[in-house]
């Protein structure tokens, strides 16, 4: 990938790019949140991506969260439309025993957010970013060889040119680099669904 294709839709205030690795030191109270629950809303996190109309393909990275220390300190994939429309995927600290791997999909303003419990160590993740016209798919790896999916998903505003990329954020009082690499755009690594067939009842409403 040509790192050159990429934008900054929020240039974070400290980074590097040196070939094919970027690192981001992250700004304290920074973050990408819509409404559900917090009733807050945070949209503010640095964010860096390249354009595309090209409907199926994936996008492989590998982020390094090594000095991570803070709650919710986090780095990870993101989908970014616009502040009410985008998904994200990330380890997020918790405490020095254990981190949350998850995800976040916002739809016309309300996020969620699906989490797993992971272990403190674990101080590198993978990620692969699948999309088909307008569902997506988001998978985790921690060798970048097998991929375990962690959501599927459809995006109301994800049908036609979309913004992909990295980010990274500190929603606290707090500060850390995050390392992003092994940068790759591929065939749609997502295969066409063969399996059950669907609802012949649902397809004529």
């Amino acid at each position: 990938m040509d790192i050159k294709e990429f934008k900054w839709t929020r240039e974070p205030q400290e980074y590097k790019i040196e070939n094919d690795r970027i690192e981001i030191t992250t700004s304290p109270h920074t973050d990408l949140w819509q409404r559900t629950y917090y009733h807050f809303q945070n949209d503010n996190a640095p964010v860096l991506q390249m354009e595309t109309e090209e409907k199926y393909f994936s996008f492989v990275v590998r982020t390094e969260f090594a000095k991570s220390h803070h709650r919710f300190d986090q780095c990870g994939i993101v989908m970014y439309l616009d502040s009410e429309n985008w998904l994200k995927a990330s380890v997020e600290y918790e405490n020095d025993k254990y981190q949350h791997l998850g995800s976040v999909v916002t739809n016309d303003g309300y996020s969620d957010w699906a989490t797993t419990v992971i272990d403190a160590s674990v101080k590198s993740m993978w990620y692969r970013f699948s999309r088909r016209k307008d569902d997506y798919c988001i998978e985790c790896s921690t060798d970048g060889i097998v991929f375990q999916q962690m959501r599927i998903c459809h995006m109301n505003q994800g049908g036609g040119r979309i913004q992909f990329g990295i980010y990274a954020c500190s929603p606290e009082n707090s500060s850390f680099q995050a390392v992003f690499s092994n940068m790759q755009l591929m065939e749609c690594q997502w295969k066409a669904h063969d399996g059950q067939q669907p609802d012949s009842k649902a397809l004529r409403i």
